[in-house]
């Protein structure tokens, strides 16, 4: 779904490695999280320095992500007959703008060299549609709103999200890395009430706590590389939460938070590649005479 002047964007880019990347014999990082930051710091930078700066030292939630380099990697080598992937995503119309324009006439233009840790790949194409890559997407939280929120709209009692890069969450002063519900949701909230025109009401972590079981999963753990040989340990695979109290206005709320995860990320890190994450097909409506009373199945 596009709009005129989005305010969340998914970029969806792909890159060929250039034979230069392909010839060096530097070592590849084992995460590629904080060169793919960088390169998005230059590509505001370039139109927006002011901005860009901002974007560098505000703490906590930040109104962007970046992804990891997704592709293969054979042999800890760039592959040249393969095809790497980086996403960038907005939550403001001031970032999604300039993205924008890059990919028309800027660094991100199909045909732009750019560099990711000494490392060069050309943009062979550039997605911002769903119908281009099943990761694109341009939308408004006006029109998230309006899909989930409004009365005539029937929220399913379940919720599968999709967890693409290690996600974890910041809980009790330590990392935790299963994805809980009132975890999961009420970062979720924090980022839609920090950005978004209209909050969500703050009660909306009380129904996550108490109302949403996780009643199905395939997850396992991964680590990530962070500077001076720290790791953090995040959660990637699928998980399902159901509610065991199906009241049609908060899991309108739920399922509109469940949507801004593909443009927010979920958890800690998400401007470095973690918490890349999105809502799967819904396996049951309202409507289901399922009756999802237990927590597992």
């Amino acid at each position: 779904m596009s709009v005129s002047t989005p305010d969340l964007l998914s970029l969806v880019l792909t890159l060929r490695p250039t034979p230069q990347a392909i010839r060096s014999q530097r070592p590849l990082p084992r995460w590629w999280g904080r060169a793919t930051h960088a390169f998005f710091l230059r590509v505001i930078g370039a139109a927006d320095p002011d901005l860009a700066n901002r974007l560098h030292d505000e703490e906590g939630v930040r109104p962007f992500t970046t992804s990891n380099l997704l592709g293969s990697f054979p042999h800890g080598r760039l592959d040249p007959d393969h095809r790497y992937t980086l996403r960038f995503t907005a939550l403001t119309a001031e970032v999604a703008a300039i993205l924008l324009r890059a990919t028309r006439e800027g660094m991100l233009r199909p045909g732009e060299i750019i560099p990711l840790e000494a490392m060069s790949f050309e943009v062979v194409a550039v997605a911002t549609d769903e119908s281009e890559h099943p990761w694109a997407a341009t939308t408004s939280f006006a029109e998230l709103g309006a899909q989930h929120l409004l009365p005539h709209h029937r929220p399913p009692r379940r919720l599968t999200l999709h967890l693409a890069s290690p996600t974890a969450f910041h809980s009790s002063e330590r990392t935790q890395p299963l994805p809980l519900p009132d975890l999961v949701f009420g970062n979720l909230l924090e980022r839609w009430n920090r950005y978004a025109p209209v909050a969500l009401p703050e009660a909306a972590r009380q129904y996550a706590a108490e109302c949403l079981v996780i009643s199905r999963f395939n997850l396992r753990s991964q680590a990530v590389p962070f500077k001076e040989g720290g790791m953090r340990i995040g959660t990637v695979g699928d998980i399902t939460y159901t509610t065991l109290n199906y009241d049609r206005y908060w899991m309108g709320v739920m399922s509109a938070l469940a949507a801004l995860a593909q443009f927010s990320g979920v958890g800690v890190a998400v401007s470095v590649g973690m918490g890349q994450c999105r809502l799967r097909a819904t396996e049951a409506t309202a409507d289901s005479a399922e009756n999802d009373a237990t927590p597992l199945e």
